[in-house]
């Protein structure tokens, strides 16, 4: 059975920085892709960032463009999301996700097929 078990949220003054981490188990990391998704309050869960499995290729969601960097460590099966210059409109609960299919990436909610329980991140202005 797959768990992903986000970690590193919190309150955060805005222009501030936060990193994610994911721990994933049950799975072989280093053959997945993952994702960053977040959802705020009465809004749809996006995309935030996915990484290929190798790190090869990396993906952002327009929102955090220039802002966010994710990146993994196979060794550790973790994988982190770097938020810099946060701004309220970023307070959201942020997911950790693991692709559907070894050796596949997508950038839809559908591609990933485990997902984990969610950290609150909140920007204060």
């Amino acid at each position: 059975q797959v768990q992903l078990v986000e970690s590193g949220g919190g309150l955060v003054l805005a222009g501030g920085s936060l990193r994610l981490s994911c721990v994933a188990s049950g799975l072989t990391f280093s053959s997945y892709a993952m994702g960053w998704f977040r959802q705020a309050p009465g809004k749809e869960r996006e995309l935030v960032a996915a990484i290929t499995w190798s790190g090869g290729n990396r993906y952002y969601g327009d929102s955090v463009k220039g802002r966010g960097t994710i990146s993994r460590d196979n060794a550790k099966n973790t994988v982190y999301l770097q938020m810099n210059t946060l701004r309220p409109e970023d307070t959201a609960i942020y997911y950790c996700a693991a692709g559907k299919a070894r050796l596949r990436i997508g950038l839809r909610q559908d591609d990933f097929g485990s997902w984990g329980q969610g950290t609150q991140v909140t920007v204060s202005s």
